[in-house]
């Protein structure tokens, strides 16, 4: 099955993946070919992967700052966003954080079909707090921030930033994670969207930064 990239997202689709937009479409055929019969994405989500899926994640990266070179995407499932963000930024290196098989599996071979250069790692984000850490941490529809940062904010490393995906509800969100975040040396958290003028439902995030003096026994650069 091939999912034509609507006009209506061509413009903005340019912009954000350039020379790489191929690179997507191939993607795009991989989850409308495949998806479904894998469990990976709903079976009503096939008309919607340009709109709902990779322009909404690819505009993720006009959120990650030019500093960041290593970037985790804890919970990447079918590769959104971490798989579009590596289309789109193909200077950063980047791991996928996945806990079942079956998804790990896909983003090898996505890896491999598309040739990315990713990393893909089958864990819980837990299990690598202390060992792995990285300029930058995104997850997309994986929990609430209040649970997110206590999986993702140990993985970030001080002076680094998460970049949670969130709907309208970021702000209530981060009011309810105030606590834990501070305790985990989070700071500074503020919501950016992008794509306003561009597409019909701009990507919201949830920038939270971890302090660079945040640093606790057994860290370490991964």
């Amino acid at each position: 099955m091939q999912i034509e990239l609507p006009e209506n997202l061509q413009q903005v689709a340019e912009r954000l993946l350039g020379d790489r937009l191929p690179l997507a479409e191939r993607f795009v055929h991989l989850l409308a070919q495949q998806g479904v019969e894998r469990g990976l994405i709903g079976p009503r989500e096939v008309d919607r992967l340009w709109e709902r899926h990779l322009v909404n994640c690819a505009l993720l990266a006009d959120a990650i700052g030019p500093e960041v070179r290593t970037l985790a995407d804890v919970g990447s499932g079918a590769g959104l966003p971490g798989v579009v963000i590596a289309i789109a930024r193909p200077e950063l290196e980047i791991t996928l954080i996945e806990t079942m098989q079956r998804r790990t599996t896909w983003l090898d071979e996505v890896n491999g079909e598309l040739g990315l250069g990713l990393e893909v790692v089958r864990a819980r984000a837990e299990e690598l707090h202390g060992i792995r850490q990285f300029d930058a941490v995104t997850a997309r529809a994986v929990a609430a921030l209040d649970k997110l940062v206590r999986w993702t904010l140990p993985l970030v490393a001080p002076g680094g930033e998460l970049l949670a995906m969130k709907g309208s509800s970021a702000a209530q969100e981060i009011e309810k994670a105030h606590k834990v975040l501070t305790k985990l040396g989070g700071e500074d958290p503020r919501i950016t969207t992008h794509g306003d003028g561009e597409v019909e439902v701009p990507t919201t995030v949830v920038h939270v930064r971890r302090r660079a003096e945040a640093t606790r026994k057994g860290d370490g650069r991964g």
